[in-house]
């Protein structure tokens, strides 16, 4: 009985500490060392730092007004401020390395400024594009305010949970948990508050997306059961071969796995093995087929664009989507033959966000992950250019909410922690190679050197 005081003063001084962190996170980077190692540390636990050779750039109050922007708009954005000839080789990279959390990384270096990102929070171009928009806007102040409200606009991802500060209760003094509870009474709670919600809301978003499309994929997953039920091979009758009961295994366990999948599915991203399996599970059908009918083996090609359900394509056809350019898309025979009188296909219409129906590449974003199973990250962006869906998933904030890359669904989203598991090619580069805007920096996407 004597424990729950101690258990519920661990709680609370947790709440504190953690709605404290967001508030006093900016102040403290400015006393911290400048030895890389402790410059991530310090961004792990806030997004500003500012070294002490360099306080005479941006003021501790400057930078806490900063750090606060950023916390707010809950985004993984990290800003430090270093001193005039702080060493510059491989300092993006390495500065990544240490943090080891996916954002969008801007260091401002005496008077010169650069940034790089992780792909899934916002692309090198958008970066580029970024930096130069604040070229010569003035002193650090303007230039890194003017830049973060650039940064909050574009990326993806939501801030590391290490913002919210630490869980740990051992060691503290009354007199410490006293003034912490002034301050969380002063205005902290509302901050952490306000992260938490975003998300939350972030959380509920996915959630939601998820069941929309859980109809979808069950839609797909009982037509492949169906095809099954209606497959008249028996393994062990006559004329059957080892290489048929492979095939007709093969879709059994595609079957199995897309259920398994499904049931285990929390967010949108994670539909694209389930829709993965059903086309595995289809093209084994297919070669099941040709061996019973003693036909050549087919080649594997993708199912067909206007409806997966339609199986394996037959052929490349021209279409375009209504106001949009022509391109080649895998179709069955039925529907290459609806093209080749004019007619329209039979597309797959799911539920948008207005609620009502219409094909799935004019659908809503979960509808990505989807297509990328049948599909993948080689084929899905020609067939999806100019469409609704396609430009959505051409955004840094799509690859944020659903995964990294047009057409592959999966990798770290913005703020997760990935220690040194990261493209090199991000963050690769001198610094001061943010691309071609002038200004003394070198040309290139990451190029150039200081």
């Amino acid at each position: 009985m004597k424990a729950a005081p101690r258990t519920s003063a661990r709680l609370l001084l947790s709440t504190l500490i953690a709605a404290v962190a967001i508030l006093l996170a900016g102040a403290s980077h400015a006393h911290a060392a400048t030895d890389l190692s402790d410059v991530a540390k310090a961004l792990r636990d806030g997004p500003v730092y500012v070294d002490p050779a360099a306080s005479d750039q941006l003021s501790a109050a400057d930078a806490d007004a900063l750090a606060a922007k950023i916390e707010d708009a809950d985004k993984p954005v990290f800003v430090a401020v270093l001193p005039e000839g702080y060493p510059t080789e491989d300092l993006f990279r390495n500065l990544r390395t240490e943090t080891g959390v996916t954002g969008l990384y801007a260091i401002r270096l005496g008077d010169a400024f650069d940034a790089r990102a992780d792909g899934s929070v916002l692309s090198q171009q958008g970066v580029s594009n970024l930096v130069a928009s604040v070229q010569g806007a003035g002193d650090a102040k303007a230039q890194l305010n003017d830049f973060v409200d650039g940064a909050l606009r574009n990326v993806g991802g939501s801030a590391p949970s290490s913002w919210s500060g630490g869980d740990g209760a051992e060691g503290v003094s009354t007199g410490g948990l006293i003034t912490l509870g002034a301050v969380l009474v002063a205005g902290g709670a509302g901050a952490y508050t306000l992260v938490r919600r975003n998300r939350r809301r972030h959380a509920e978003e996915q959630r939601a997306a998820l069941e929309k499309l859980r109809v979808v994929v069950d839609e797909d997953i009982t037509a492949f059961g169906e095809e099954l039920d209606r497959l008249d091979f028996h393994p062990g009758g006559p004329g059957a071969t080892d290489a048929m009961r492979e095939d007709y295994e093969h879709a059994l366990d595609a079957y199995e796995t897309a259920k398994s999948h499904m049931a285990a599915a929390l967010k949108p991203e994670d539909v694209r093995p389930v829709t993965q399996s059903l086309d595995d599970g289809r093209f084994a059908l297919a070669r099941l087929a040709a061996r019973r009918a003693g036909r050549p083996l087919p080649e594997r090609r993708p199912p067909c664009f206007f409806d997966p359900r339609h199986g394996l394509s037959v052929a490349d056809t021209e279409w375009a989507p209504l106001g949009g350019t022509p391109r080649d898309v895998p179709v069955c025979a039925v529907d290459q033959a609806r093209l080749a009188e004019g007619r329209d296909p039979l597309a797959r219409e799911v539920v948008t966000e207005s609620g009502t129906r219409r094909p799935y590449w004019e659908a809503g974003p979960a509808y990505g992950p989807w297509a990328g199973g049948y599909y993948g990250s080689g084929l899905l962006p020609a067939l999806l250019v100019g469409t609704l869906l396609g430009n959505m998933m051409a955004t840094s904030a799509y690859a944020a909410d659903y995964g990294s890359g047009y057409g592959d669904f999966g990798g770290y989203e913005g703020g997760d922690v990935s220690g040194a598991d990261f493209s090199g090619g991000d963050f690769g580069g001198g610094f001061g190679g943010g691309g071609d805007f002038g200004g003394g920096f070198g040309g290139g996407d990451f190029g150039g050197g200081f």
